[in-house]
């Protein structure tokens, strides 16, 4: 049975890996189709790791707040080159109190805007995380959830001064590594 994580650094163990996500977007005042497949690779960032402290003092907030934080990085599904930095972005956890279930996240850089942000995040009950980010021109607001411990589901959406004018829907998959993929072949290679 799952149990969803209530913390954000709880949310960022369980999303560490590789996930393949299948993306559907709409804008309201484009033509543009983003919709598609990519793949998200998560890292847990350690308490003690120096961009922890770094990105804490560029938004004028004591490291010894944080908790930790995920680095994020995205590429094409099919890539066979490791990814690149310019398209990703470390989230660092800064709880408000001691449960942990609501706080900032500080990013070196947003999704919206590539500016750095501070956003606030919540877990409701059910275990559903909201993030909610304001930038200098826009509002966003992003959803996600596990359905199992290797399916999730994330919807986001960006608002401007004329109302809504992006949605998404991403359902995630975690990909399997090689080596537990080997050692599931060889499993079933010594029962036969």
């Amino acid at each position: 049975m799952l149990i969803p994580p209530m913390t954000m650094m709880d949310f960022f163990r369980k999303s560490e890996g590789t996930w393949l996500t299948l993306r559907a977007v709409h804008h309201f005042d484009l033509v543009d189709d983003e919709s598609g497949e990519s793949n998200l690779i998560v890292q847990v960032v350690a308490q003690t790791d120096p961009k922890v402290t770094e990105i804490c003092k560029q938004q004028s907030i004591d490291p010894a707040q944080a908790m930790g934080g995920g680095r994020f990085m995205w590429q094409a599904n099919l890539d066979d080159v490791p990814p690149n930095e310019d398209y990703g972005a470390v989230l660092i956890d800064v709880p408000d109190d001691e449960t942990r279930i609501s706080g900032r996240l500080i990013r070196d850089r947003g999704y919206v805007e590539k500016i750095p942000v501070i956003s606030r995040y919540w877990f409701g009950q059910d275990g559903i995380l909201t993030i909610d980010t304001e930038y200098d021109n826009n509002q966003g607001q992003e959803r996600c959830w596990f359905i199992n411990d290797d399916f999730r589901i994330r919807v986001s959406s960006v608002r401007t001064m004329d109302g809504v004018n992006l949605t998404t829907y991403c359902s995630e998959r975690r990909c399997i590594s090689d080596d537990t993929l080997n050692k599931m072949i060889d499993r079933n290679l010594a029962r036969v």
